[in-house]
C-alpha cells in the first residue's frame, strides 16, 4: 500500500485538484478515486487563507466518507471550533477571542460560510469527526509534533478514535492549563522559554518570550538556540549565538516514521530527519507548492526525498 500524505492545502482546491491528478487519481462524479494500491491521508489545515474553502472540504470529505483517505485536525480546524463555540464561563466571549487578529486569520472561511449559518453548523460537525492523530503499524501522523506525553494528556478527554468532543474543546481551550499545553504541542509544536531577560521581537512587534523548536532534531538540550529555533532570522539576530537550548522538555519517542505538515517550509522537499517528513511546503502562497510524500508501508524507512511529489501549478 502506498500512502499519499497530502500537506496542509488552506483552502486551495485548484491546487489539490492538480495533485491528486497528477498523482493519478481520478474522479468518478462523486469523489476522486485512487489509483490501486493508493490511499491518501490530509496532514491538516484543509481551510483559511485560499479562495476555495468549500470545494476544498467537499473534495477531501467526499473521500473520506468514501473512505479511501484519512485525515488528522490542523490547528486552523481546532481553532474554527473555538472561533464558533461560546464560552460557557464568559456570557458573551467564545472559546477563540473574535479580536481583529482571529478574525483576519479566519475571514477566508467566514467569507463562504457565514457565521451561524447552517453551512457552518455542518462544516464545524465535520471537523469534529477529524481525529488530532493517527498511529499505524507503519507510521505515525499528526499535524505538527508526535508528543506520546502531551497525548497521553488527551487521550481521556478525547474519544476512542482520537476526535474531540465539545467537553475537550472547552478544556483544552483554558490557557495555563496542561491540557491546553499538550493540544498545543500535538497542533503547533514545541516552544521554549527564553533564558531570563531575553526577548525576541517579531515583526509586527509584539515580544516574545518563548520560541518554538525544531524538535526533530537529535540532541536537543546540547545544541544551541540558533541551531533549533524555528523564527525568522531578523528575530534570531536579537538572541547571542552561544545561548545554549538546555531547557527544552522534549523527546521523539517512537521507532516509526513520522509525518507531519504545519510549518510552512520552503525549496526542495526533503525529510526533516531520518525519521521525520513534513509536507507542508507553503501551497498557501503562490510561490508555494502542494507537497505530497508518497509513504510505502511494507518499507517506511529510510525516509527519502525522492518520494515527495509536488504540484508545480506555474509550470504547467
Amino acid at each position: 500500500m502506498i500512502i499519499d500524505v497530502i500537506g496542509d492545502i488552506h483552502g486551495y482546491a485548484d491546487k489539490l485538484v492538480g495533485l491528486l491528478k497528477q498523482l493519478g487519481y481520478v474522479h468518478n462524479g462523486q469523489y476522486f478515486v485512487p489509483p490501486e494500491g493508493h490511499r491518501a491521508l490530509f496532514i491538516g489545515d484543509l481551510m483559511d487563507r485560499g479562495p476555495q474553502q468549500v470545494a476544498t472540504l467537499e473534495i477531501v470529505f467526499a473521500m473520506l466518507d468514501a473512505d479511501v483517505a484519512d485525515a488528522v485536525m490542523g490547528n486552523h480546524e481546532y481553532n474554527a471550533l473555538a472561533f464558533a463555540t461560546p464560552d460557557p464561563d464568559v456570557p458573551g466571549e467564545y472559546l477563540r477571542s473574535h479580536d481583529a487578529v482571529h478574525t483576519r486569520q479566519h475571514e477566508a472561511f467566514l467569507a463562504e460560510v457565514p457565521f451561524g449559518s447552517a453551512a457552518h453548523q455542518y462544516w464545524l460537525k465535520r471537523f469534529y469527526e477529524i481525529p488530532l492523530w493517527l498511529e499505524t503499524d507503519y507510521a505515525c501522523f499528526v499535524h505538527a509534533c508526535w508528543d506520546v506525553d502531551s497525548m497521553a494528556v488527551l487521550k481521556p478527554l478525547l474519544t476512542a478514535d482520537n476526535c474531540l468532543t465539545p467537553h475537550a474543546l472547552e478544556v483544552t481551550s483554558r490557557e495555563f492549563s496542561p491540557a491546553f499545553d499538550a493540544l498545543e504541542r500535538v497542533l503547533k509544536g514545541v516552544e521554549t522559554p527564553l533564558p531570563d531577560g531575553l526577548v525576541m521581537v517579531d515583526k509586527e512587534g509584539t515580544e516574545r518570550k518563548r520560541v518554538r523548536v525544531r524538535w526533530w532534531l537529535d540532541a536537543l538540550n546540547q545544541r544551541t538556540l540558533h541551531e533549533v529555533a524555528r523564527a525568522p532570522a531578523s528575530a534570531l539576530a536579537q538572541i547571542p549565538q552561544d545561548v545554549l537550548a538546555d531547557n527544552i522538555d522534549f523527546a521523539l519517542k517512537t521507532h516509526k516514521p513520522v509525518f507531519v505538515g504545519h510549518y510552512w517550509l520552503t525549496g526542495t522537499p526533503e525529510p526533516l530527519s531520518a525519521q521525520v517528513a513534513c509536507t507542508d511546503y507553503s501551497a498557501a502562497v503562490d510561490s508555494g507548492y502542494l507537497t505530497c510524500y508518497q509513504l510505502d508501508t511494507t518499507k517506511p524507512l529510510p525516509l527519502t526525498a525522492d518520494s515527495f511529489v509536488q504540484y508545480r501549478h506555474d509550470q504547467r
